[in-house]
């Protein structure tokens, strides 16, 4: 079942008021713009935008009131706005994480813990480029840079070295291929730590897929563009790299007078929280209010 991460805080820091307009750039299963639209009735609105195109439909067929979905990137944040003239708009929410739904059914290889197709990608449609092609066609010193820069994997030279001779003998197509591939190439006993060794590999595949720190580095400045004055704009990242990207643009702005930041720290989620959810254990929440 999909839990909603740092849900409270997100309610607390957008502050939805009535008939006040919100977008959720991230939609996924829909979990914190439900409670966003239980505050802003009863004329409110959610822009919800979800990049998977299976996803999408499975949401389209629930027929929220007061929703309005569609089906594109966060990368084309004004141009969405501009077309469903979704005006005035009172905060923004990003929630950078992946769904419980990509992991548990998409059958997309995201997850480690299953047996699928390496494919990793969020919107097929509209991206040609997947896992394998990058494991069965980048060059070694690539897959390497990709590994140690956005899994910040301590073994990526290793692994990288260990999936050119695998494919060499057969082209890698499936998850339970590269996890074996990686438990060759990571020292046993760095394999009984708490994280799966598979976990920062899988990660920096996810992200050189779906070009995700290059995509919110394009949609954070068409966010302060949309966002109306006084409005809100929340930021759950789950990785190191993402969250200094909004964190740097978030201080450049705040010197230029444009906004106030809310939260001089990154919020974390509860031990509560944690213990009932812990794929919520690396997320953090900043937030800003437009001048």
């Amino acid at each position: 079942m999909h839990i909603t991460v740092l849900q409270k805080e997100v309610i607390e820091y957008l502050r939805p008021k009535p008939n006040e307009n919100f977008i959720d750039t991230t939609f996924g299963e829909g979990g914190h713009s439900l409670a966003i639209l239980e505050r802003n009735k009863p004329e409110g609105k959610v822009l919800g935008i979800e990049l998977d195109p299976i996803l999408y439909q499975k949401l389209e067929e629930r027929k929220v009131e007061r929703l309005v979905l569609v089906n594109d990137s966060y990368t084309n944040l004004k141009e969405i706005v501009e077309k469903y003239n979704f005006k005035p708009v009172q905060g923004i929410l990003f929630d950078l994480g992946m769904s419980s739904w990509h992991l548990e059914k998409s059958g997309r290889g995201f997850s480690f813990q299953k047996d699928e197709a390496l494919d990793m990608r969020y919107g097929p449609q509209q991206n040609p480029l997947t896992a394998q092609e990058i494991l069965n066609r980048w060059p070694e010193k690539e897959i390497e840079r990709i590994l140690g820069e956005y899994g910040e994997e301590r073994f990526a030279r290793r692994i990288a070295r260990e999936i050119i001779g695998a494919r060499k003998k057969n082209p890698i197509r499936r998850t339970g291929q590269l996890v074996e591939i990686i438990k060759r190439a990571i020292p046993k006993k760095y394999q009984r730590q708490k994280i799966h060794p598979a976990t920062r590999t899988f990660q920096a595949l996810r992200i050189a897929v779906n070009d995700e720190l290059a995509n919110l580095e394009k949609a954070l400045p068409q966010a302060l563009e949309v966002l109306g004055k006084e409005g809100r704009i929340v930021i759950i990242s789950y990785h190191s790299l993402e969250d200094r990207i909004v964190k740097n643009f978030f201080k450049e702005n705040a010197k230029k007078g444009l906004w106030q930041i809310l939260t001089k720290k990154p919020i974390i989620p509860t031990a509560e929280e944690l213990q009932k959810n812990p794929r919520a254990r690396s997320a953090k929440l900043r937030a800003i209010i437009k001048i």
